[in-house]
């Protein structure tokens, strides 16, 4: 036991040291959980990257969780839209009649440590679209429709700038169902809603033949693609950031629909789509405007291509140190409290409450409150996470092992003259052990798949496949995350059947 805490604590430094060292030379590069976010912040990652060192933290959620690790410093820039900041990050809300002009939101910025600048080049608006059948072509016509049937994302639901001030402006009486954007273009066309939320450079609206309601009451503000950093990073990373200011009015919206399709449509991993639109760029400026052979399309990935990828190596050990450390974690500060809920009735109850009320926490509601409460995104808060989330099995465990015990054995103990502490390490503990190791197996399988959730904050694993899977609506790239996380669950199965049978083993003789 006392090794284990050593290593723990050892490891623990180790994690908190790393991430205390905020200026490290690395320029940490942010993007929310679709596919233009992704895409966009590899074109800034690839542009910095031959002047300093650059790491991209992908697919980190919605704008509250993506603001978050800006405020902390876990990321120094992100790609945003200026609609969002005005309306969502500044709170100006929709009821302004006129939009609030760069200087303004500059200024209300800088008084956060924050700027905004690079205007990419394209303005890429939130709409709602329906099947180009519908008969509907703006959107007052919803109005008259109160039966049609919404699919909507769950931030536009809940944004300021999306559907409670669409439906106020527009009267719309009809109630919207939460629907990942991922999948949304899909179950439209299947008719299992009739309307959803689009951002105008979707590459699927053309491919499923959508109209794009016209905001006849001039609701949605422009979006135009900038980037949001902190102050400090332009002066940390002069270099990189003068070379990111380059591309600034580069990006077409024809490029960004482009860039789009050959993501979702053709299957083109992020990094590729951003490295064959920075060649064509540096192509133009040479002086070679399109006269030379073109870039072959990349083909689609097979599931073997992507489950045996580059990256599988990396997911792994990252999503083995999540779990193994948070069940180490569990395991030193649950069999405690599962001996203290056996030997106190009074606290018996409390003990086995709180924890059973603590890991009926949404996991994702879990990482968003951690984010603010820890300064920060990543493996912590992760690993905050999954030690609550892996408790109760444990202290349950534990303290029904103890129970178990015969009385006889106890009143043995003591007539031999044990203490009560020499009773609990060479009499309740051995004989519990069987029941303890299986509420740890429980928790460590369980932490397998709940691990997964670690992505979307930034702290790795299969979940990164399956974030990625989820914005693309890639069923590959979903397998090739669920795949790995369920063979790790029957590996750690496995492993911990094998440790039980040694244990009963050695028990006999």
């Amino acid at each position: 036991m006392r090794a284990a805490v050593v290593v723990v604590l050892a490891a623990w430094s180790l994690l908190c040291g790393s991430l205390a060292r905020a200026d490290d030379g690395t320029l940490r590069i942010g993007s929310k959980r679709f596919t233009e976010s992704y895409i966009l912040a590899e074109v800034v990652a690839q542009t910095a990257a031959p002047h300093a060192k650059v790491e991209h933290r992908q697919g980190l959620g919605n704008t509250a969780i993506v603001l978050a690790a800006l405020k902390n410093g876990s990321i120094d820039v992100y790609p945003e839209y200026v609609g969002t900041i005005d309306q969502e990050i500044l709170k100006h809300g929709t009821q302004d009649k006129q939009p609030s002009s760069l200087e303004q939101m500059r200024r209300e910025l800088a008084a956060m440590g924050f700027g905004i600048a690079v205007p990419l080049g394209f303005n890429n608006t939130y709409a709602l679209a329906v099947r180009g059948d519908a008969g509907i072509a703006t959107l007052s016509d919803l109005a008259r429709q109160p039966a049609l049937r919404f699919g909507l994302s769950h931030e536009f639901i809940g944004r300021g700038d999306g559907w409670p001030g669409l439906a106020r402006r527009y009267g719309l009486p009809q109630q919207p169902r939460g629907l990942d954007h991922g999948i949304a273009y899909e179950a439209l066309a299947a008719r299992q809603v009739d309307v959803i939320d689009i951002y105008s450079t979707d590459a699927k609206i053309a491919r499923y033949g959508l109209t794009v309601l016209r905001d006849d009451r001039v609701y949605f503000p422009r979006y135009d693609a900038v980037l949001l950093y902190r102050l400090d990073a332009a002066q940390r990373f002069p270099q990189a950031w003068k070379a990111i200011q380059g591309l600034e009015g580069k990006i077409t919206e024809r490029d960004m629909i482009g860039m789009n399709a050959a993501a979702e449509l053709e299957g083109q991993a992020f990094a590729e789509v951003a490295r064959r639109w920075l060649a064509r760029q540096r192509d133009d400026k040479a002086g070679d405007k399109g006269g030379g052979t073109p870039e072959p399309a990349a083909a689609r990935r097979s599931l073997a291509g992507v489950l045996f990828g580059p990256d599988l190596a990396r997911l792994t050990g990252q999503h083995v140190l999540l779990v193994a450390l948070s069940v180490l974690l569990a395991a030193i500060a649950g069999i405690p409290l599962g001996v203290l809920a056996a030997f106190q009735p009074r606290l018996r109850q409390p003990v086995l409450a709180v924890t059973g009320v603590l890991q009926t926490v949404p996991s994702l509601a879990l990482l968003a409150m951690l984010i603010p409460l820890l300064g920060t995104i990543g493996i912590v808060p992760a690993l905050v996470a999954l030690f609550v989330y892996a408790l109760l099995p444990i202290v349950r465990n534990t303290c029904t092992g103890i129970l178990g015990i015969a009385p006889g054995l106890r009143q043995a103990a003591l007539a031999l003259g044990l203490t009560s502490r020499q009773r609990l390490w060479h009499v309740d503990l051995p004989l519990a052990l069987p029941v303890i190791l299986a509420g740890v197996k429980t928790a460590a399988v369980m932490s397998v798949g709940t691990a997964t959730i670690a992505a979307f904050i930034g702290a790795g694993g299969y979940g990164e496949r399956i974030t990625t899977g989820l914005a693309l609506n890639d069923n590959t790239m979903l397998l090739a995350g669920a795949l790995p996380a369920a063979a790790l669950a029957l590996l750690t199965q496995g492993l911990f059947e094998l440790i039980e049978r040694r244990l009963v083993v050695a028990g006999k003789k």
